[in-house]
């Protein structure tokens, strides 16, 4: 369509109102000032700085970390206290995946793990001392007992923890038995403290009672079975001396001296118990004539010879006499005086059929 069919108006509203000059723009370039070159040079500074500082570092934690006089390099570097039993060679042998290795990067949580898991070990402190030592100390366990295992005795503490018995020691204990390593440290540790309870309570009693116990039980934690050695009417508390006897039974009181008895204590009371031990011995020796066994599980009553043809009795007054003995359950009901009547009547009627011998 031809441009002069539109009106003026219209193609002057479509054009720019104002129109401006357009005109290339010179930009000026300063050339470098006071101000310039020190920013320069304080941004140059500042690199330099951050590279020798980084060179530094580097140089640093190279000494520190992997030069020799931080390493771990002679065996006289490791420093160990507090051992007896614990040989020297087994610490080390702990250290020697460190060996050449700085201090720093030695892990010692970990190496007091290790060290505490030797069985003679309690507890460990594990230190460094710069710049290229490790300090070691070290708490040993403390045996209270013997073990026999089969045909070879080891050592034991109060945390039914096994230790081997070192080659130069002197130990003087009593032996356990009942305790064996596939039980669970729990299991060991609980039988143990019912031997430690035994061991306190009965020198309550005497200070050198646990002298005379040669072998302790624990095979049933509910019945710790000892067994005790001297037990005659000269050394013990409240038992008749072989003087008050008759001759005979003065001779085979002698007799009986080294004869080591069993006696069962149950799992508490074992100071009463033991005392009972004491006052009751010389009696049943001197009325039974040979004391091998002896049951205290049962609260005033005492059981002599339970495996052997003898009654029991209250403990101590009354004696076993000659006729099969009760179960336990059964004690407490029976009357102490009529075994004592009728072995009255046996030897009675023994006499008389001696007399009429005669």
């Amino acid at each position: 369509m031809d441009a002069d069919a539109y009106p003026q108006e219209l193609l002057a509203d479509e054009e720019p109102k104002y129109l401006r000059r357009q005109k290339p723009l010179e930009i000026k370039r300063r050339k470098f000032g006071r101000k310039a070159w020190k920013t320069y040079l304080r941004v140059t500074f500042g690199v330099g700085v951050g590279i020798a500082g980084a060179c530094v570092a580097y140089a640093f934690e190279h000494f520190l970390l992997a030069s020799q006089q931080m390493a771990l390099v002679h065996p006289e570097q490791v420093e160990l206290a507090g051992n007896h039993y614990v040989t020297r060679a087994n610490v080390l042998a702990i250290f020697k995946g460190d060996h050449g290795r700085s201090v720093l990067r030695i892990p010692l949580n970990e190496r007091r793990q290790q060290i505490r898991a030797i069985p003679w070990v309690s507890e460990s402190i594990v230190r460094r001392a710069l710049p290229n030592k490790i300090e070691v100390e070290i708490t040993e366990r403390s045996p209270i007992a013997f073990l026999r295992q089969g045909s070879d005795l080891a050592l034991v503490d109060i945390h039914g923890v096994i230790l081997e018995r070192p080659l130069k020691a002197n130990f003087h204990f009593p032996v356990v038995t009942g305790i064996h390593e596939d039980m669970t440290s729990e299991e060991r540790e609980r039988r143990m403290q019912l031997f430690a309870g035994f061991s306190q309570q009965v020198e309550l009693t005497r200070a050198d009672a646990m002298e005379q116990v040669s072998e302790v039980d624990l095979s049933d934690a509910s019945d710790l079975r000892a067994t005790i050695s001297g037990l005659n009417g000269d050394n013990v508390f409240g038992g008749g001396s072989s003087n008050q006897l008759s001759d005979g039974a003065s001779h085979q009181s002698g007799a009986q001296t080294d004869s080591p008895v069993l006696v069962h204590f149950g799992d508490n009371d074992f100071e009463t118990k033991y005392r009972t031990l004491l006052d009751g011995i010389g009696q049943w020796r001197a009325k039974t004539g040979r004391v091998e066994s002896v049951d205290l599980r049962f609260n005033g009553e005492a059981i002599v010879n339970p495996d052997s043809p003898v009654i029991s009795q209250p403990a101590p007054r009354t004696v076993a006499a000659a006729r099969p003995a009760p179960k336990p359950a059964t004690v407490a009901a029976r009357k102490p005086t009529k075994p004592v009547h009728r072995a009255q009547k046996n030897s009675k009627k023994t006499k008389k059929k001696s007399h009429s011998g005669n």
